[in-house]
């Protein structure tokens, strides 16, 4: 850890006599009631009242993963604030709103007083707050620079513009993730790093802390055995999303649906910006591909944790993913916004580019093959202990003795289920039979890759996809819990496919994940069972959709199949095997 130098110290030790000045000078005010205004009544018994400052939705994120230096501490009351100015600022409140914090406006806040004031950007309106200001990390290392913000060529997190104030630095503390961020500061503000110490990264602790959460996230996401490959994008002009708009569709259209999961990554920015509705009706030829799109605040990281590679343009997310060992592809290099020299310049260096969609399995060799922690230790220094430095840094500007609790990172929460749990609603199907094995490789409707034939989901396939499929399938629902019901049953349903749809060679309900009912137009009707592949203590399901179309293909090269016959299939990374008998009636009355 890097320290204070004695005489840093005894210009913090007049920071901190000035804020006892302060708060002295401020007593009047707390009896008087003003401090009950801006912090909460004082008579319930805190000590201190802390203002987290907020100017974006992507900076409270940073800050909430800080509050649990407080954890155990009712001496220490928190409160929220939103700084004007910012052009992210609107999802912000609603963020705040869903955290459970308790907000103040921004002229209260200005009028207050607090004891500490905490903020994850140096931009804005900030420095008017009264109290001694702490600036905590945002983002991993300071990577890009924008040409029409501060001074050329230099990130706000080490731009006098931004850090100083008639010569002076207005931040008592200015928390770094890593020394050579202190070094850079150094070279670039002096005063500001006369008051700057390594803490490490909060947020990246709550990564490490939260891997063994992985196998919960990818069970959240559906991702079974395929590879999960994550998208991420910064924010801006410079931004993967808005140089190759089209990527993340021509990824979803030419990997196969079975062997790999693809899921977006957008910098908060990016969602503050455009808002659900667009950002969704923008992404949604991948989204009807399949694609995951991350939420903006704790969903990225348990992405992170949960997949298998990360494709990136010169945003700093990726940087997180190289702290776990993930291999990293390069698609975009953030032009003139990236810095040399920067932790997030050297990943990209060594990182294998991504040019068109079809070469993703080449680069994602290429990249198992690299080596890339040494990038992100550039990036991060003292892992797993910033909590505990920071709480010591910060009750220190507090004057009061931490309590005698363990400080750790909370768990990052499961993402939420996609919108589309199974997949697209149709799919362009591949097989190939060779005797009682059967490959099948599924990909969405509309792929320029060469295809057999047409595989829909009723009912959310849509007319023409339904009327043209080969296979069709539904999946058996729970019972509802209405007194009156109307239902399908399985043979029902079966039949009626094949006399209404003409082109329809297959249709099969999928009663359980191991049981199938198939009708085949010229084979007949019979039950599929699914045998889940075992292998080192693990249960491995193929989705039973992807079997059915094994089936049917097979039954296209057997006129008179002799049953009972098992079928090994090769769905994505594993084998299963499909048993094919004949129908019983359990199968055909089973309600849908």
């Amino acid at each position: 850890m890097t320290s204070f130098d004695s005489g840093q110290r005894a210009a913090g030790s007049g920071q901190r006599a000035a804020g006892s000045g302060q708060r002295a000078a401020g007593s009047g005010q707390r009896a008087a009631g003003s401090r009950q205004q801006a912090a909460g009544s004082r008579q319930q018994g805190p000590e201190a009242c802390v203002l987290f400052a907020v100017r974006s939705a992507g900076a409270l994120h940073r800050l909430l993963d800080v509050l649990p230096v407080f954890d155990g501490d009712d001496r220490v009351v928190s409160r929220f604030t939103l700084v004007p100015g910012s052009d992210f600022d609107v999802d912000a409140l609603a963020a705040l709103d869903r955290s459970g914090a308790r907000f103040v406006t921004w002229d209260d806040a200005r009028s207050g007083a607090h004891d500490l004031v905490l903020t994850a950007s140096p931009k804005g309106a900030i420095r008017v707050l009264p109290g001694p200001h702490v600036l905590l990390p945002h983002g991993a290392g300071f990577n890009k620079a924008l040409p029409d913000e501060g001074s050329p060529h230099l990130p706000s997190g080490l731009d006098p513009h931004y850090l100083l104030v008639d010569g002076r630095p207005w931040a008592a503390l200015h928390a770094l993730a890593h020394g050579d961020q202190l070094d850079r500061l150094a070279a670039h503000c002096p005063p500001a790093a006369a008051r700057a110490t390594v803490v490490g990264d909060p947020t990246l602790d709550r990564v490490l802390a939260s891997f063994p959460h992985r196998d919960d996230y990818r069970a959240a996401l559906g991702t079974g055995e395929r590879r999960l490959v994550v998208l991420t994008s910064t924010w801006g002009r410079e931004s993967l999303l808005a140089r190759r708009p089209e990527l993340p569709a021509a990824l979803a259209r030419v990997l196969p649906h079975d062997t790999y999961q693809l899921a977006l990554v957008l910098h908060p920015n990016e969602h503050s910006r455009l808002g659900s509705y667009d950002l969704t009706r923008h992404l949604a030829p991948a989204l009807r591909a399949g694609m995951v799109l991350a939420g903006p605040h704790e969903e990225w990281a348990a992405l992170l944790i949960a997949c298998d590679a990360v494709v990136t343009d010169h945003g700093s997310t990726a940087l997180y993913a190289a702290a776990l060992g993930r291999p990293v592809v390069g698609a975009y290099d953030g032009g003139n916004e990236l810095i040399p020299g920067s932790p997030m310049a050297a990943l990209l260096e060594r990182a294998p580019r991504l040019k068109a969609p079809a070469g993703l399995e080449e680069a994602l060799r290429a990249a198992s093959a690299q080596e890339i922690r040494k990038c992100a230790d550039a990036a991060f220094d003292l892992p797993g202990e910033s909590l505990p430095r920071l709480r010591d840094e910060l009750y220190r500007l507090l004057d009061l003795r931490p309590r005698a609790v363990p400080v750790r990172p909370r768990p990052l929460p499961p993402p939420t289920r996609p919108a589309m749990p199974h997949g697209p609603a149709a799919y362009a199907v591949r097989t190939g039979v060779t005797g009682r094995r059967v490959t099948v490789e599924r990909f969405p409707a509309d792929t320029p890759l060469p295809t057999h034939y047409l595989a829909a989901e009723s009912p959310h396939a849509g007319p023409r996809e339904t009327q043209s499929a080969a296979v069709l399938w539904r999946r058996s629902r729970p019972a509802p819990g209405t007194p009156h019901t109307s239902r399908w049953t399985a043979g029902g349903w079966t039949a009626r496919m094949l006399d209404e749809l003409p082109y329809c060679g297959t249709a099969a309900a999928i009663l359980t994940p191991e049981r199938c009912l198939l009708r085949h137009r010229a084979a007949g009707t019979f039950r599929v069972r699914v045998e889940p592949h075992r292998t080192d203590g693990r249960v491995l399901r193929a989705d039973p959709a992807a079997v059915v179309s094994a089936v049917h293909s097979w039954l296209g090269t057997q006129p008179e199949p002799m049953l009972p016959v098992t079928l090994v299939c090769d769905v994505g990374p594993f084998s299963v095997r499909a048993v094919v008998s004949p129908a019983e009636d359990c199968d055909l009355v089973h309600e849908l």
